[in-house]
């Protein structure tokens, strides 16, 4: 391993044709050079230089290091200028995996803050279902998770993972427009323990299938599916009703269904997760604030 001091040294006595020279214009005195060129020859493990009359020739080797000193040094000079650019927030990339109804409400509104103030840090949208999405951050896929958990749950994730609370999403009824019990503000689920249902994601299927059991039914479930769109369809035709989270009602509302508070509510707790060690990346932690201060606005949706 060379030190950059030395070649940085080393580059100007070439430049310069002399040990005096070199000094004078690093700052350095010419002991100090001349100290420094023989731990360079030490650790290359031979001479860089001849000395012809009062100047200096290179050896081999030195013409050999001579020729890649320049592309080091300017290699290093990028390298700094990326990494000030880093830590100054000009400049960064920060991947987000999330669940489907983040990714179209609090994702995008984090981005255009996040847009409007740094420009210069970009965001990398991955999309998954917890638990996958936490084994992703721990794999290395992604910098921040987007999950979330249901009352008596919580993610079993390493010492190494961070969970940031974010908001709580309340969960409503989906039923279709016509329907009875849509002219209420808020439905019990055992008003609706003789409905077909549409069941979603497996997580939230579990969730369901827990409250339905603490009101005294077993829910018939009709239909099963993971697309927010095809289960408003399905109400939206009759066939069935659903508990969806609000999240989803706010980017995507049928016209023919309606969506109304569960009585007593219920409600799913949305957290960001990021690697411990990772808070103290500027652009990574700037993403979180931004996520955080979007959440912030929809805590009751």
């Amino acid at each position: 391993m060379f030190d950059t001091r030395h070649i940085k040294s080393f580059h100007e006595v070439v430049r310069t044709g002399s040990y005096s020279a070199a000094a004078r214009v690093l700052g350095y005195t010419q002991p100090a050079i001349t100290q420094q060129m023989k731990a360079l020859e030490r650790d290359v493990g031979t001479p860089l230089f001849t000395r012809v009359g009062r100047g200096l020739r290179l050896t081999e080797a030195g013409e050999t290091l001579a020729r890649h000193a320049a592309v080091i040094l300017d290699d290093m000079s990028a390298a700094r200028q990326q990494m000030n650019s880093l830590t100054r927030l000009r400049a960064g990339r920060v991947r987000v995996c999330a669940f489907p109804s983040a990714n179209a409400t609090l994702v995008p509104e984090a981005v255009a803050l996040l847009a409007a103030g740094h420009p210069g840090v970009g965001v990398e949208l991955l999309e998954d279902e917890p638990p996958e999405s936490l084994r992703r951050l721990v794999r290395g896929e992604c910098d921040i998770t987007l999950a979330f958990t249901y009352p008596g749950s919580h993610e079993d994730v390493p010492e190494e993972v961070l969970e940031v609370p974010l908001m709580e999403d309340q969960l409503l009824v989906l039923l279709p427009a016509g329907h009875p019990l849509a002219r209420r503000r808020a439905v019990r689920l055992a008003d609706l323990a003789e409905e077909r249902w549409i069941a979603g994601c497996p997580r939230c299927r579990v969730n369901f299938l827990h409250e339905c059991a603490e009101q005294g039914f077993a829910p018939d479930i009709a239909f099963t599916t993971d697309d927010n769109l095809v289960v408003q369809s399905l109400v939206a035709e009759g066939l069935g009703v659903a508990m969806m989270p609000g999240l989803v009602l706010n980017f995507l509302r049928h016209p023919k269904v309606a969506g109304r508070a569960l009585q007593p509510a219920s409600r799913r707790r949305v957290s960001a997760y990021v690697l411990r060690e990772h808070l103290r990346i500027p652009a990574t932690a700037l993403v979180l604030g931004a996520l955080k201060t979007v959440a912030a606005n929809k805590i009751g949706c």
